[in-house]
């Protein structure tokens, strides 16, 4: 067994460290069990490598193995027993144990893990579990989110006097646009015809107040003021919703809420505000900001609400060259409330980390899009939560969101008790962003649906904010000529000697993203001819120089001492005083650093990124790169995360059949996290 997966790892099936992990089992078991603790510690190490947490034992294919094909898997199992036997053998083998012992394997309810993952999973479950019991809020908290979330009449009044404009306007069409602004739920409960009355004769925003008397809250349900008043109801709570939904909006109302609770009871919270990379943790810097801004609360509320956000790690306390925080269980962080946005890309082992060093009376809010692609490393840690999103809510939580938001929000009869985290939970439904006329929008939704028709009857609807280009040579140049063009402003920007803060946001306008690393359209061939044909326009100029002036780069390695980290983007520009090379980057506080390229972690040229690598960014003009063969990467999710990078405009090569086929395939991860949180 151990021969054939060394010659495994030779090949690239699996990795070196999979196969050394089989040794390491195998030579501390009795002879007879060798063979299956070599094998299974190796695909317990090899799915952990592709984000699986454990190995279902009861799914496991004995004829795929590895990913290998079935004449090939089986030389692997010819010599072992029966596959219905493998569960009972684990069992009795010294490595293996159900979590009581220091063994390297856990087998707990047909699942098989590594022991650090397997305690990684109980401690999110049972730290989660903990938190996500109810909280009785205070007397004031209905009458507070009544007027953090008071309706705006504005946006009404210019979507009817738009509409008017285009064409006159049914009674009909009135009424459809008034259940879409004041998220009417209950349309037959109300009188229309006083309805129709005010909007027919208002002639300034003003006169539509009338309608707070002719449209309740019962009748509506605005599931912002609903994922507010979640939140202040738990200690963990999920704020969860796709682009242009509104989540920061709700956690800065939210935010707002608590302190106006705090003050209550005569105290100050200490609030922080975490992403899990610096580009995600300076984008929520901005977007937070914005919203403080608009809030109408009196300005001391405001200043108690932080608008400057950190990575995960910085919060954490990262020790250089360790794994292990400066903050932990035993010393507890120092805040009162935590949001974390971007929660999908937090993996289990960060997670896991980050609840450990939470003191026990602290919130936690977890902002994110549980349709993005999962995190990198193991574990799906977000999507496992909101899997009981379609739980609905207890009774008794029904009954206290209604009290607090003045809405009528129904409960599920369940046959068995419910999960505490369902209740935890709110899923916004409303995108802000895109409208009925966003092609952006409704090629997201159809492809999160997984239905490669709906998606097909998108692109033939003439949106011009979304393009198809079917793959061809032609095409092919195109794309790069397209990205050439894009890139000339920042380049541009350079030249006449602009701040780095300019450039760096103007590159950030448009970016090429790609579904794969390597090959013509893979990160690494696409940024080369990028880079070719910047050159042959003279828009930069390297000079056979590695580093030049111009040249964007991504971190490819943490380094917590220049509180770089994975994923962030800089460009290399001329010191005005020193006249030296330094790459300029855009830290999470908002501030700039310049960096001399010497001094730089691992990274790469970053024309063209991965898909993977965006989480977290969103571009006015996204251009998509998809293979034209189909490859195991390619997912609903991968492409779903592509096209809500894009905020304006998207172009997406490639052809149809690996597009429908991608929209089709979901992505699972093994874990065992929504067992224990059940």
């Amino acid at each position: 067994m151990l021969e054939r997966l060394q010659e495994f790892a030779k090949q690239g099936v699996i990795r070196q460290l999979d196969y050394q992990f089989a040794t390491f089992v195998a030579s501390r078991v009795e002879q007879n069990q060798a063979s299956l603790a070599a094998l299974m510690g190796a695909l317990a190490s090899f799915e952990l490598g592709r984000g699986h947490v454990c190995v279902l034992l009861n799914e496991l294919d004995p004829e795929r193995l590895f990913g290998l094909p079935a004449r090939v898997s089986s030389t692997l199992t010819s010599e072992l027993s029966a596959p219905e036997h493998w569960l009972q053998e684990l069992e009795c083998m010294p490595v293996v144990s159900t979590g009581g012992q220091a063994t390297p394997l856990v087998l707990e309810g047909g699942r098989l893990y590594l022991h650090r993952y397997w305690n990684f999973e109980q401690l999110v479950a049972s730290k989660l579990k903990q938190a996500a019991s109810s909280i009785e809020p205070a007397a004031i908290m209905s009458q507070v989110l009544d007027e953090l979330f008071a309706r705006s009449y504005t946006f009404l009044f210019d979507a009817l006097k738009q509409a008017e404009k285009k064409q006159p306007l049914t009674q009909q069409d009135r009424q459809q646009l008034v259940c879409d602004m004041l998220d009417v739920v209950a349309p037959e409960r109300l009188d229309w015809g006083s309805i129709e009355q005010v909007l027919t004769t208002a002639t300034r925003v003003a006169d539509l107040a009338v309608l707070n008397q002719l449209i309740p809250n019962s009748a509506c349900l605005n599931w912002q003021k609903v994922a507010a008043a979640v939140a202040l109801t738990r200690r963990f709570s999920v704020i969860s919703g796709g682009p242009g939904t509104g989540k920061t909006t709700t956690v800065t109302k939210l935010l707002a809420a608590l302190v106006i609770q705090a003050q209550e009871q005569q105290q100050v919270p200490t609030i922080q505000l975490v992403a899990p990379t610096g580009k995600a943790a300076a984008r929520l810097t901005e977007s937070i900001g914005q919203a403080v801004n608009s809030l109408a609360v009196d300005p001391e509320i405001k200043a108690l609400i932080p608008t400057q956000s950190s990575t995960i790690h910085r919060l954490l306390g990262s020790i250089p060259n360790q794994v292990d925080f400066r903050h932990n269980r035993e010393n507890p962080l120092h805040l009162d409330i935590l949001v974390v946005d971007e929660a999908s890309m937090v993996d289990l082992p960060m997670m896991a980390r980050l609840l450990d060093a939470m003191p026990n009376h602290a919130r936690l809010v977890l902002l994110g899009d549980r349709d993005q692609l999962a995190s990198v490393e193991a574990g799906a840690v977000l999507g496992d939560i909101c899997s009981f999103a379609d739980h609905g809510y207890s009774e008794t939580q029904a009954t206290q969101l209604s009290k607090l938001t003045g809405y009528q929000l129904s409960h599920q009869n369940l046959l068995s008790l419910p999960s505490a985290v369902a209740d935890s939970l709110c899923i916004l439904r409303k995108s802000y962003r895109f409208d009925a006329r966003s092609g952006i929008g409704q090629l997201a939704k159809a492809v999160n649906a997984g239905n490669r028709y709906q998606v097909e009857q998108v692109w033939g609807k003439g949106f011009s904010d979304i393009r198809f280009h079917e793959f061809s040579s032609d095409h092919y140049q195109s794309m790069i000529r397209m990205m050439v063009n894009g890139y000339r402003s920042y380049l541009g920007h350079i030249s006449a000697n602009d701040e780095p803060k300019v450039v760096l946001n103007a590159f950030s306008k448009v970016r090429l993203l790609c579904a794969l690393r390597e090959g013509d359209f893979g990160v690494s061939g696409l940024n080369q001819r990028i880079e070719r044909a910047l050159i042959r326009d003279n828009l930069i100029s390297p000079n056979e120089e590695l580093w030049y002036v111009g040249r964007p780069i991504m971190i490819t390695r943490n380094d917590h001492g220049l509180e770089l980290y994975n994923g962030d983007i800089g460009i290399a520009m001329r010191d005005p005083i020193e006249q030296r090379l330094r790459v300029y980057f855009d830290m999470p506080d908002g501030s700039i650093r310049g960096v001399l390229p010497s001094r730089l972690p691992e990274h790469e040229t970053a024309y063209a990124m991965t898909i993977h690598k965006s989480q977290g960014s969103e571009f006015e003009h996204t251009v998509m790169a998809l293979p034209q063969d189909f490859s195991p990467l390619l997912t609903r999710e991968l492409i779903y995360t592509g096209i809500t990078r894009a905020k304006k405009q998207l172009d997406l090569f490639g052809t149809q059949p690996v597009v429908a086929r991608s929209v089709q395939v979901k992505t699972e991860r093994a874990s065992g996290l929504g067992v224990l949180l059940s």
